[in-house]
């Protein structure tokens, strides 16, 4: 195992001319505590940048601010007092005078015109907006911790900015194989003209040829048909994905005939994640346990043969019981079946969809923290903001994936580039 790089820390070597300086800050300022630090390096900051801007008008009127011209030619540039300007520095909110000239001409290059923040705040807004804090919570953080005056209003503003990035994402070009392709579904409550509803984020996952899992697409939507999923998938096509190998995904309505129709060739692969979920949830607590291990026998099984004979014998055991729960096994059994095509090794690259799992987890945590999304722009800057946090980890590749790829090969030939 490779050992982590340590990161680098920053020592601070006290030169005589520092000394001085912090000798000068403690007598000025009075310093007691941290608090005091923070106040005095706040209260330097806006003296400098005045300091700096009163330098850019000296060079942009050609003479200083104690010096008085005899040029009193009509026309003549000249100070014309200060105009008061509040900015959100990373010390907090201060006033700063910026001085300005007769003729408006003035524009510091220090602090711009409209510029109302000096620090990453914007950046911090984001962080904790990808968190799943609401515009409430970040705006009352932002005054416990950073002292920074934010209504919900501008940290609303600062989510915005990331939306013509999003667009450029959900549009940005694919490859034109995908060999493995996941969609999944989480559902949300998003409040619209006051009336609180579900709807479904809809997550499109690939692992593309190079063994390398990637987010293609977050989708928003509330009634599944073949009509709205083959939206869905004639926008991968549009964006360039030629062919999919196989595409699992949960029993979403109306996705079967839409693959059909969009990639006639891709292989249709029923999720045995949800397939077990949807069965245990009609088993009592008492039994889960040992239910979930008689239906392990049945998708692990080595043949499709060996695995029909298991869903019989776990049918047969459970249905006296429980009659219902394994009805999907029977319903879906086309779905489920390809999987025993494959080696385990290539099952695991996708029957039990691990890759998609690990990213809802994360999106998951986004219910736990806001009961309500206010609108469905909302939900997705969150979505992409924490999609956008996890998969910067996804640095390792699908393990064993030369010889999943291979198998692919063999199992569908001509279709993966070389």
């Amino acid at each position: 195992m490779a050992k982590r790089e340590r990161k680098s820390v920053h020592h601070v070597e006290m030169t005589d001319g520092k000394r001085a300086i912090i000798q000068g800050l403690l007598q000025e300022y009075d310093i007691q505590n941290a608090q005091d630090i923070q106040d005095a390096l706040k209260d330097l900051l806006g003296g400098t940048i005045k300091e700096m801007m009163e330098a850019e008008m000296d060079d942009h009127l050609g003479y200083e601010k104690s010096e008085r011209t005899s040029d009193d030619r009509e026309g003549r540039n000249y100070r014309n007092g200060y105009k008061n300007k509040r900015v959100n520095s990373s010390y907090g909110s201060m006033d700063i005078d910026v001085p300005q000239d007769r003729n408006s001409s003035f524009e510091p290059k220090i602090m711009k015109k409209r510029q109302k923040d000096i620090s990453d705040i914007d950046q911090k807004i984001i962080s904790m907006y990808a968190k799943g804090m609401t515009t409430k919570q970040i705006s009352e953080t932002m005054q416990d911790i950073y002292r920074f005056e934010a209504s919900e209003g501008f940290i609303s503003d600062v989510t915005d900015k990331i939306l013509p990035q999003i667009e450029e994402w959900q549009n940005r070009p694919l490859s034109a194989v995908y060999p493995i392709i996941f969609i999944d579904a989480i559902h949300f409550s998003v409040r619209e003209d006051s009336i609180v509803h579900k709807v479904a984020a809809y997550v499109v996952l690939g692992i593309n040829t190079e063994r390398k899992k990637e987010v293609l697409s977050l989708v928003i939507g509330e009634n599944e048909s073949s009509k709205y999923w083959l939206t869905v998938l004639n926008s991968l096509k549009n964006r360039g994905v030629q062919d999919i190998l196989i595409l699992g995904s949960d029993g979403l309505s109306g996705i079967k005939e839409a693959i059909t129709t969009a990639y006639p060739e891709t292989e249709q692969q029923r999720c045995i994640v949800h397939m077990v979920r949807n069965t245990l949830k009609y088993v009592a607590n008492k039994d889960m346990k040992e239910f979930a291990k008689d239906l392990k026998t049945v998708y692990t099984a080595v043949n499709e043969e060996v695995a029909l004979e298991q869903l019989e014998r776990v049918n047969g055991k459970w249905s006296p019981q429980y009659p219902y729960a394994m009805k999907r096994w029977y319903e879906n059994w086309d779905a489920v079946s390809p999987i025993f095509k494959f080696s385990a090794d290539v099952r695991k690259a996708f029957y039990t969809t691990n890759a998609i799992e690990s990213l809802n987890a994360t999106l998951r945590r986004l219910n736990r923290q806001r009961s309500v999304f206010p609108s469905a722009q909302a939900l997705l800057k969150a979505l992409y903001l924490a999609t956008f946090e996890a998969t910067r980890k996804w640095t390792m590749p699908i393990r064993n994936w030369g010889q999943i790829l291979g198998e692919l090969a063999i199992m569908y030939p001509d279709r993966i580039p070389e």
